[in-house]
């Protein structure tokens, strides 16, 4: 029996011993909380934190990353449009000039992915084709990407036969150097609650010229997750094993998709969910229904979208709170990255 609390008058706690529901785990009848998940290392398998202030890396590590794989494709950060194979060439090169400053700074684990991104259309991409066998030779690139087939672009249509060609190159390069690919799924926002006035873009938190979109190159009832299934395709014919894939930005969308019909991995981005509407609660939705086998979680934290650093520790959180097993949350932010990337133990 729980000693009375010398109140005054009754308070909440006194009525806590009348509980029955069984929501109470401690021997003596009282909320025994898993302390651990406070200092529960994890892992971020897509960021762009070497594009991020140094507050903001800081902040990373403040919060318990463990290893991060800072992904330097990108064509949102080229100054020019259309985008050169150079221009993409000096994304990789700034990344691994800095990744070394980076981990000596903030102490994490810093790794790089390094691919070819479709959201617009690049002149020359066999100039980075070939030039991407000795990028991936390098140790402190894990994983190639990120990349896929993307419905429509920037600026610049680019074919959808042409790009489908350019992910199942990069795919190739991934299986001879038995390497992870990270897949760029395309989302299906939610819908905004009112129009922006015109001029400011998709949205204030993104630095990004919605007015120059590009018609679709796919069209149809459902184009993301036709793109989806065409990456998936190249994966499958490029010889690369499925389970070397992760599907970045999983969403309502593709889950059911990659989770019944591939062996793919699943990464939900939780870095920016007032944009994409992913949080906590589709993982752990997803959690209770595949399981935590083939599941991780990503910030796709980058310096052209508002986008927060603690959203995966948050997310470690929100995840017991639904109801998710510590063990579980613990197989999705750190133990399943460390199996598909690599990341020291």
């Amino acid at each position: 029996m729980t000693r009375p609390h010398p109140t005054k008058r009754p308070t909440d706690a006194a009525y806590l011993d009348e509980r029955d529901d069984g929501t109470r785990d401690g021997d003596d009848g009282t909320l025994d909380p898993p302390r651990e998940l406070l200092t529960l290392p994890w892992i971020d398998i897509h960021n762009h934190a070497h594009t991020l202030s140094w507050d903001d890396r800081e902040r990373y590590a403040l919060s318990g990353c463990r290893s991060m794989m800072m992904v330097a494709s990108g064509y949102h950060w080229t100054p020019y449009k259309p985008v050169e194979a150079d221009d993409i060439r000096f994304l990789w090169d700034d990344a691994i000039n800095r990744r070394e400053a980076i981990e000596r700074n903030h102490f994490f684990e810093a790794k790089l992915g390094l691919g070819v991104h479709t959201g617009v259309r690049i002149e020359d991409p066999d100039e980075l084709l070939a030039a991407m066998d000795d990028y991936c030779a390098l140790d402190e690139v894990v994983a190639v990407g990120e990349t896929g087939v993307v419905p429509s672009q920037h600026v610049e249509r680019w074919g959808i036969e042409e790009q489908q060609a350019v992910v199942q190159a990069q795919m190739e390069l991934a299986r001879d150097h038995d390497l992870p690919v990270l897949l760029h799924t395309p989302n299906t926002s939610t819908d905004a609650k009112r129009e922006y006035r015109d001029g400011l873009g998709v949205t204030p938190g993104y630095e990004k010229n919605a007015g120059l979109g590009a018609d679709p190159v796919l069209d149809g009832d459902n184009p993301e997750l036709e793109a989806v299934k065409r990456d998936v395709a190249a994966a499958r014919d490029a010889g690369l094993p499925e389970e070397r894939v992760v599907a970045s930005h999983a969403d309502a969308n593709n889950t059911a998709y990659l989770m019944e019909e591939t062996d793919c991995y699943l990464s939900y981005t939780i870095g920016h969910s007032w944009l994409v509407g992913v949080d906590a609660a589709d993982v752990a939705n997803a959690i209770d229904e595949y399981g935590p086998d083939r599941i991780m979680v990503d910030t796709d934290c980058a310096n052209v979208l508002r986008t927060d650093p603690y959203a995966l520790k948050r997310a470690i959180f929100e995840l017991y709170r639904y109801g998710i097993d510590v063990d579980d949350i613990r197989q999705v932010v750190l133990e399943n990255p460390r199996t598909v990337f690599g990341f020291e133990q």
